[in-house]
């Protein structure tokens, strides 16, 4: 998979390849339980307590990728295969 990173050449021409997706989530009013796994049974959402710093609660659709992603918190990225 491809990240899209900005620089000169622009937000499209800088990429980050072979992004492991962990996991893929719905929408906390679609799913209130999405962080739940076969292992671990507590009902809970995405979101933790108080909301992520800087950014606040999540409340679209989510993934969740091994390492980092280039850019600020709520810019808008393409993902590819």
């Amino acid at each position: 998979f491809q990240v899209p990173r900005s620089g000169q050449l622009g937000y499209g021409h800088r990429t980050e390849i072979n992004k492991k997706i962990y996991r893929i989530g719905k929408a906390a009013k679609d799913d209130p339980n999405s962080a739940m796994t076969e292992n671990d049974l507590t009902e809970k959402g995405i979101t933790p307590l108080g909301g992520f710093s800087h950014y606040g609660e999540v409340t679209q659709d989510w993934v969740m990728v091994k390492g980092c992603v280039m850019g600020c918190r709520k810019r808008l990225i393409t993902i590819r295969k």
